[in-house]
């Protein structure tokens, strides 16, 4: 399928720089499989939700995987990918041409990595040196990886490590944030509770490969890197058992749907789930594990739109952003939100 088809234009004024305050007072576009777009607000999920449904966040926490340093007197900047081991990560490299393999980057902060091996993809893995975990390393030298779209234009401040975290956060490892669970506050989940909306949780480590755009001309030839996840057995049977019901399970965010397509078997049935993912969501895709998503808005020719594109139809989607631009929604991470019910 050609790559062009989920191409648009966004005018770059329409890309938020910072969420809204409080979280749930952000905009949601809600697109039925059918019948006219509806401009509604994050506060309005209770009212648009059924008794039963089941909301699925993911609970991955952001740690600070942006770090820059030097090899000699090149600049290096990394951005940590996936854990391989305690030690190591695969991480993408900022001017990887000044970097082979066996070279010593300092990071500052007496916290420094070997460039242990070169991935067929460019990546490198890095050995971190010390005694000391990691994720203390981290803490002390790395920064909040805000998306580009947003980096570019402004400096990640202390303000991010806040805002760049969802409410459900529990799990060190992800270097993107599962945006979607950004605008949930804990008055938003008393209402759902009170609604009698479920929720369950799963993981799914968010790797720097959710920033990459799609440089191939069909999608055939895209190449998705993999990422981490878990869905335990209490999850994957209370799931079960409200589809069963025949109650909705909606995810919340493209991770957390992309963690139960691939934990789903062809029935429909979800097993439960620990490992790499991989799973590349386009048009023609058959869903077998959700029954809606909540999701912000995408950037063009992004594996994203495309999955949206997939559940909703291409043609709907083309219709639901061109709305959402016209009435000047809010985009990308920090950005407004839309509810998907095919």
């Amino acid at each position: 399928m050609r790559v062009d088809l989920f191409d648009f234009e966004l005018p770059p004024e329409r890309i938020a720089l910072r969420p809204v305050t409080p979280r749930d007072a952000a905009r949601m576009l809600l697109v039925r499989g059918e019948g006219a777009f509806e401009d509604r607000s994050v506060r309005d999920l209770p009212d648009l939700l059924q008794s039963g449904d089941v909301l699925v966040f993911n609970d991955t926490k952001v740690i600070p995987a942006q770090l820059q340093g030097t090899r000699g007197e090149a600049r290096i900047g990394a951005t940590l990918h996936k854990r391989i081991d305690l030690r190591r990560w695969q991480a993408f490299i900022r001017n990887a041409k000044r970097l082979r393999e066996g070279d010593r980057i300092d990071f500052g902060r007496d916290v420094t990595a070997i460039a242990e091996s070169r991935l067929a993809d460019g990546s490198f893995v890095l050995a971190f040196e010390g005694a000391e975990p990691v994720e203390i390393l981290l803490e002390r030298a790395g920064t909040m990886p805000l998306p580009p779209y947003i980096a570019g234009k402004r400096a990640t401040d202390e303000r991010d490590r806040e805002d760049y975290q969802t409410m459900f956060a529990q799990r060190d490892g992800a270097v993107a944030a599962p945006t979607a669970s950004l605008h949930f506050t804990p008055a938003l989940m008393a209402a759902l509770g009170e609604r009698g909306v479920e929720s369950a949780v799963l993981t799914l480590h968010v790797g720097a490969g959710t920033f990459l755009p799609v440089k191939a001309d069909d999608t055939e030839e895209h190449v998705m890197h993999s990422e981490w996840g878990r869905v335990d057995q209490a999850t994957a049977d209370r799931l079960n058992a409200a589809r069963a019901d025949g109650r909705r399970v909606i995810a919340v965010g493209t991770t957390s749907l992309r963690l139960l397509e691939s934990a789903a078997d062809e029935s429909g049935t979800i097993r439960p789930f620990e490992g790499d993912t991989d799973i590349f969501i386009t048009p023609g895709y058959r869903f077998r594990a959700i029954d809606g998503l909540m999701t912000n808005f995408h950037l063009p020719r992004s594996t994203l739109f495309m999955l949206v594109s997939a559940l909703m139809g291409r043609d709907r989607m083309v219709a639901a952003y061109a709305h959402a631009i016209a009435q000047e929604y809010r985009f990308y991470s920090y950005g407004d939100s839309s509810l998907l019910l095919p």
